[in-house]
C-alpha cells in the first residue's frame, strides 16, 4: 500500500525552458514539475534541470499522454518512458490526468473529460494499476478543469476522484484552479469538495490562472492566479498539512519580477492558511484541556 506520508517538497513551479533563468534564481524552490513528454527518452536533460538537481531541487515528472481514462490499452511506450524518466531524476513520485486524450487512433491533443460512472472507474482503475505495475515509484492523479460534463453521472466528481484514488491507493494531485474553474462553470461548492475528498492522499497542488470569456471561466494557465483560487490555498492549508504547491504557467510568460509575484501570492496564502491551522489545532487542544 503507498504511504500517505508525502515528504514535504515545499514551494514549487512548472519548469519551462522560457523561466528557467527566473527559476534558476528563485532559492526558495523546493521542486520543480517538468512535462514528461517534452523530455526526450536518450538525451540528456536540459542543464537547467541538472543544475537544479545539484541544488537539491526536486523533479517531479508530469504525463499528459498516457491517456488513463481511455477504452483502449495504455501505450506502452509512453508508459516505459515515464517510468525511465523517474528513475532518471530520482523522482519520489510521477503525476498523471484523470482524462482520456485518444480513441480510435485519433489524437484530441487536450485532456477530455471522463463519464462519471462506474463503468469508467473500473475503466480507469484498471488503466492506473497496470501503470503503477511498470512505474518504480508512486502514481498521483489530477483533477481535470472541464467545460462540458457527460449527461446521466452516476458520482459526483468528488466520489468519482474518491473511489479511483482508494481502489488504486494512488495519490492525490488536487489542482485548485481546475476546482475553482469547474465551480464557476459547473456550480458547486469547491469547500464542499474539499470535504469529499481523501485530503490525507495529496501529493501536491497546482496552481494557476485563467480568464473569463463570454461567460466561460477557461483554465489557460497564461494568466495571473485569480484572488478566488489563492483563497481555496488558504483554505486548503487550513484544513490539512500540504506537502507542496506549485506555479503552472505555460505561456505569456512574465517577467522575472512578475513570476516572483505570483511565486510570492502562493507564499502568502501558504502561510495564512497554515497559521489558521495552527490557531484551530491550539483551541481544539485548549478545549480539550478545559473539558478534562
Amino acid at each position: 500500500m503507498t504511504s500517505l506520508r508525502v515528504s514535504p517538497l515545499g514551494l514549487g513551479i512548472g519548469w519551462r525552458p522560457e523561466l528557467a533563468l527566473s527559476i534558476d534564481r528563485r532559492h526558495d524552490l523546493g521542486f520543480v514539475e517538468v512535462v514528461a513528454e517534452d523530455i526526450a527518452t536518450d538525451a540528456p536533460l536540459p542543464e537547467p534541470i541538472e543544475q537544479l538537481r545539484r541544488r537539491g531541487v526536486i523533479v517531479i515528472p508530469h504525463g499528459v499522454s498516457l491517456s488513463l481514462g481511455g477504452a483502449e490499452p495504455l501505450d506502452r511506450g509512453r508508459l516505459d518512458h515515464l517510468a525511465r524518466l523517474a528513475e532518471r531524476v530520482n523522482a519520489p513520485l510521477v503525476s498523471e490526468h484523470l482524462a482520456f486524450v485518444r480513441a480510435g487512433g485519433h489524437e484530441s491533443g487536450h485532456l477530455l473529460p471522463l463519464p462519471r460512472t462506474r463503468e469508467a472507474v473500473d475503466v480507469v482503475v484498471e488503466n492506473v494499476r497496470q501503470a503503477q505495475r511498470v512505474l518504480p515509484v508512486p502514481l498521483a492523479l489530477e483533477n481535470i478543469a472541464t467545460l462540458f460534463n457527460w449527461p446521466d453521472p452516476e458520482l459526483d466528481e468528488a466520489a468519482f476522484v474518491t473511489e479511483i484514488l482508494e481502489r488504486t491507493d494512488a495519490l492525490l494531485l488536487l489542482d485548485l484552479e481546475n476546482v475553482y474553474a469547474n465551480v464557476r462553470n459547473h456550480g458547486g461548492d469547491a469547500l464542499e469538495f474539499f470535504g469529499q475528498l481523501p485530503l490525507d492522499r495529496i501529493a501536491y497542488v497546482h496552481v494557476a490562472g485563467g480568464i473569463e470569456r463570454g461567460g466561460v471561466y477557461h483554465d489557460t494557465h497564461a494568466h495571473d492566479i485569480p484572488a478566488g483560487v489563492l483563497d481555496l490555498v488558504s483554505e486548503l492549508c487550513a484544513r490539512t498539512s500540504v506537502p507542496g504547491i506549485m506555479l503552472e504557467r505555460d505561456d505569456d510568460f512574465p517577467t522575472p519580477n512578475g513570476l516572483n509575484r505570483e511565486l510570492d501570492r502562493i507564499a502568502a496564502a501558504i502561510s495564512l492558511g497554515a497559521e489558521r491551522r495552527t490557531s484551530l489545532i491550539r483551541e481544539s487542544q485548549l478545549a480539550t484541556t478545559s473539558r478534562s
